[in-house]
């Protein structure tokens, strides 16, 4: 399905992947794609077991990006679960394995979050804000973060 066997092995690992077609599958590919508002090809979901989305990418991304990106749909899920513990621990995987790619920001953001939500300690937003003032500084992430700063 994946032209990179890094991308096949991961969601083989993590995922129940389902294709649907554009062309060969158009009367699903019409109803899935009003259901969950698909507008352009490819979207990949990343939906709970109840069919609930928890993470979208649409376009085509290079492996380590779009792997990044995967793994964020992990930690939303987790997250939206309420496993904030599991969700932070996922989080901070993508900071350290895709510290360049775009979801590494967003990854930091949503670790201090977790973190917040499972602890209720409001030291976990300070230091979230503090590690952005150390890496992903010109990202919308950071100054999403910044109104944590003490």
């Amino acid at each position: 399905m994946y032209p990179d066997p890094r991308v096949t092995r991961f969601v083989d690992q993590h995922y129940v992947p389902v294709r649907v077609h554009v062309r060969d599958q158009a009367e699903d590919f019409k109803r899935l794609g009003a259901h969950y508002g698909a507008q352009w090809t490819p979207t990949i979901l990343v939906l709970d077991a109840k069919g609930t989305e928890r993470h979208r990418i649409e376009g085509f991304l290079p492996a380590d990006d779009f792997i990044a990106q995967l793994a964020l749909g992990i930690g939303h899920a987790a997250f939206a679960e309420g496993q904030f513990d599991a969700a932070e621990r996922q989080f901070r995987e993508i900071v350290e394995r895709h510290p360049s790619s775009d979801a590494g920001a967003e990854a930091l953001y949503w670790a201090g979050v977790s973190r917040y939500k499972g602890t209720g300690d409001a030291a976990a937003l300070a230091d979230t804000a503090r590690d952005f003032s150390e890496r992903f500084q010109e990202t919308s992430w950071a100054k999403k973060a910044s109104v944590w700063r003490k």
